[in-house]
C-alpha cells in the first residue's frame, strides 16, 4: 500500500510540474496574440485620441511661438519666439479675463455648500428622493444655450419677469443684470450655481450612502446636535467627494464659454470676458491663431498649477 501511495504521489507531482511548466512557458505565439488583441481593442480609442487631442495640443504648442492664422496656410507661419507670450502677459484685457475667472471660481464653493445641504436634507427628511434627484438634475443636462436664452429673457433690464416682480414689490431701480457692468458677472455666477447643483447633489447623495448609520446613532446617544453631527461626521466623511467636485468644478470654471457667448458675448464693456472667450475672439474673429495658441498654453499651465496646489492642500483636510 505504501509503495502504491508513493507511486501515485509521484505521478501527481510530475503532472503538476508539467502543467506549471506549460503555463510558465506557454505557446511561442500566445503572448504575441494576446498583445495583438490588446492593441486591437485600444487602437480605435488611441487613434481617435491622438488625432483629436494629442495632435492639436502639440500643434498648439508649436503655433504659440509663431505669427500665423489658419487662413493663410502653414507656409506663411513666421517664428516670433516668446513675443506672443510677452504681449499676452501685458495685455490688460487678458488680465481682466483672468480676474473675472478668479471671481467665477467663487461659484464653486457656493455650489458645493448648497449641494451638500440639499443632499443631507433629501437623504434624511424627504420622501420620493428619486423625484427630487430628477428635478435638481434637469438644469445640468439641459442645453446650456437654451438655458442662456431663457435667462436672457428673465434678466432683461426692463421687460424681464424678475425686474417686473421687483417693480411690483416696490423696488424703484432694480438691477440691470446682464446689461449692467456691476451685475453681469454675478448673473453668470448665479446661472453656474443653478446648473451645477444637480450634478453635485447626485454625487453627494452617493457619498452620504456610504457613511455608517451607527456613527449618527452613537452621536445621538452622546447628545450631539444635528449641527454637530453635520460638522463632525458628515463634512469630514464626504471630504473625498468634496475634493473631487472642487477640483472638477475649478477646472470647469476655466472652460465656461457657451454660457457667456450666448448670454453676454463678453460684455457689457468686457465685464464678463474670460480667457476662453478672449481666446475665441483672437482665434476666430481676429484670426490670430499663433496668439490664441499662446493663450491656450498659458491657461493650460495655470490650470495645471492650480490643480497641483489643490492636490497638495487636500492632505490637510481630506479624510480617506
Amino acid at each position: 500500500m505504501n509503495s502504491e501511495v508513493k507511486v501515485e504521489t509521484k505521478v501527481i507531482q510530475t503532472t503538476k510540474s508539467k502543467v506549471h511548466k506549460k503555463i510558465k512557458n506557454g505557446s511561442p505565439f500566445s503572448g504575441w496574440r494576446e498583445n495583438l488583441a490588446g492593441y486591437a481593442f485600444i487602437g480605435p480609442m488611441f487613434i481617435g485620441t491622438s488625432i483629436l487631442v494629442l495632435f492639436p495640443i502639440l500643434s498648439s504648442f508649436v503655433l504659440s511661438f509663431t505669427d500665423w492664422n489658419f487662413v493663410s496656410g502653414y507656409q506663411n507661419a513666421k517664428f516670433v519666439g516668446f513675443e506672443n507670450f510677452s504681449k499676452l502677459l501685458t495685455n490688460p484685457l487678458f488680465q481682466k479675463g483672468l480676474l473675472n475667472n478668479v471671481i467665477l471660481i467663487l461659484a464653486v464653493p457656493i455650489t458645493l455648500l448648497l449641494s451638500l445641504s440639499l443632499a443631507v436634507i433629501i437623504n434624511k427628511y424627504v420622501y420620493l428622493k428619486d423625484l427630487f434627484k430628477v428635478i435638481y438634475f434637469m438644469p445640468f443636462i439641459s442645453s446650456i444655450v437654451a438655458v442662456a436664452v431663457v435667462f436672457q429673457v428673465l434678466f432683461h433690464p426692463t421687460k424681464g419677469p424678475i425686474n417686473q416682480l421687483l417693480l411690483t414689490l416696490g423696488v424703484e431701480n432694480p438691477p440691470g443684470w446682464i446689461a449692467d457692468v456691476t451685475f453681469a458677472l454675478p448673473s453668470v455666477m448665479l446661472i453656474m450655481v443653478w446648473t451645477g447643483i444637480g450634478f453635485n447633489l447626485i454625487i453627494y447623495l452617493a457619498g452620504l450612502q456610504n457613511i455608517p448609520k451607527e456613527l449618527y446613532e452613537a452621536a445621538q446617544i452622546d447628545g450631539a446636535t444635528a449641527w454637530s453631527q453635520f460638522t463632525k461626521i458628515t463634512i469630514p466623511l464626504v471630504s473625498p467627494t468634496t475634493f473631487l467636485l472642487f477640483v472638477t468644478g475649478v477646472i470647469s470654471s476655466f472652460k465656461v464659454f457657451d454660457l457667456i457667448i450666448v448670454l453676454t458675448n463678453g460684455g457689457p464693456a468686457n465685464s464678463t470676458i474670460t480667457p476662453v472667450v478672449y481666446l475665441y475672439q483672437q482665434a476666430f474673429i481676429e484670426l490670430k491663431t499663433g496668439y490664441a495658441s499662446a493663450i491656450s498654453l498659458v491657461m493650460f499651465v495655470i490650470i495645471l498649477i492650480i490643480t497641483y496646489i489643490q492636490f497638495i492642500g487636500q492632505k490637510k483636510w481630506v479624510n480617506y
